[in-house]
């Protein structure tokens, strides 16, 4: 149901955390690697026909230019979320945040925070959760765990 791409297998570290988060949930992923640049025909492809193949949002990850979020979107009817990757060539990850951000009107990518796979892939299960009641319960107990980890952890507070 998500397609999660990025641009470099060493994205994968922080890309990771988006298709553990939807296991939790059970919502089925698929994961490639597909550049922007260095496979711009794949790229092209995939964001063209993955809502074809039955996937309802994608999570795009880069770093850099972080051209791969964008250019999906531009490409696809889907909804796509952009994970901003501070990788090794980065501006201390402000590169691919304004890429991902500074999308022009018409062609919106969801953003989240530098290296936040997790709450990329949190926000494509809510995004699929709309119309799954069984997934929205899920996440409804999810937020109760939030929840309840932040009251346990403020009660052994001393000053």
């Amino acid at each position: 149901m998500v397609g999660i791409i990025m641009g470099s297998k060493s994205d994968l570290p922080i890309m990771k955390d988006a298709a553990e988060i939807l296991e939790k949930f059970g919502v089925s992923y698929e994961i490639n690697v597909v550049s922007a640049h260095r496979t711009p025909e794949l790229m092209v492809e995939y964001a063209k026909n993955a809502h074809k193949r039955g996937i309802k949002v994608i999570i795009a990850g880069a770093g850099g230019a972080a051209h791969l979020p964008g250019m999906t979107a531009s490409l696809t009817p889907l909804p796509v979320i952009g994970v901003p990757v501070k990788s090794s060539n980065s501006i201390d990850g402000w590169d691919s945040i304004l890429s991902i951000l500074q999308m022009p009107s018409g062609i919106p990518v969801a953003t989240v925070a530098l290296n936040a796979a997790k709450n990329a892939g949190i926000l494509a299960a809510k995004i699929i959760a709309a119309g799954e009641p069984a997934l929205l319960e899920k996440l409804s107990a999810y937020m109760e765990e939030l929840k309840q980890a932040v009251l346990e952890s403020g009660k052994d507070l001393k000053v």
